[in-house]
């Protein structure tokens, strides 16, 4: 049952709003600094800062390895908090030199439950974010979660408001086919209909997920 409303959720807002293509890069590495950039800021910023980052031809593993992150911050300005972020990218390459050599390439025989602890054993790097890399510059049948899967998953009552976000990622996992292209299409789905409908105070008239059953906060 679960996971036919799942299919169901994704039929819909596949024919309401089409692809996303997501994630927007033409790298690995630049995918992979792109999800680490866009924690607290929007992704025009984000834009801005890989931008930059290209402009200085900054953007590879040597020469993030090299820069000092002084430098680095300045280059990563428009993304926003980026003292923090820039340590956040330096911390990340120590980790894929030290272990891999720098070489993203390295990764791809590694088992995918042992990648994702690696990520997250890097400082300032958290569930989503590791999960973004895995799943869109890895291509690991991982599934993204974020506040707008959990209110839409809570209010379709297809899990407890008090999930985690292990129990939340478990849900679509768990219950959809392994396809890293639906993985893929489906959280940028989810994003798009929880910004456009599923808000906080939601806009159900007109979502594409309307006539299912729903419940919504007062």
């Amino acid at each position: 049952m679960t996971g036919e409303r799942l299919n169901e959720i994704y039929q819909l807002l596949l024919e309401r709003f089409g692809p996303q293509h997501w994630w927007p890069g033409e790298t690995q590495f630049e995918i992979v600094v792109g999800a680490i950039l866009t924690q607290n800021t929007s992704w025009q910023n984000v834009e801005k800062a890989i931008a930059n980052l290209k402009s200085a031809e900054m953007l590879s593993p040597q020469a993030l390895h090299n820069i000092e992150t002084k430098e680095l911050a300045e280059l990563i300005r428009p993304a926003g908090y980026f003292n923090i972020k820039a340590k956040r990218l330096k911390s990340y390459i120590d980790w894929l030199f030290a272990n891999y050599r720098g070489e993203l390439a390295e990764l791809d025989n590694v088992d995918t439950e042992q990648l994702r602890q690696e990520l997250l054993s890097v400082k300032g790097i958290g569930r989503e974010t590791a999960d973004s890399i895995l799943l869109y510059a890895l291509n690991r049948e991982i599934f993204v979660v974020d506040a707008y899967t959990a209110r839409v998953a809570v209010r379709h009552g297809l899990i407890e408001p008090e999930a985690d976000y292990e129990q939340l990622r478990d849900l679509f996992q768990s219950n959809l086919p392994q396809d890293v292209q639906m993985f893929n299409e489906y959280h940028a789905l989810l994003v798009r209909v929880g910004k456009e409908f599923c808000k906080p105070k939601a806009r159900c008239r007109d979502c594409p997920l309307e006539s299912l059953p729903h419940t919504v906060d007062e």
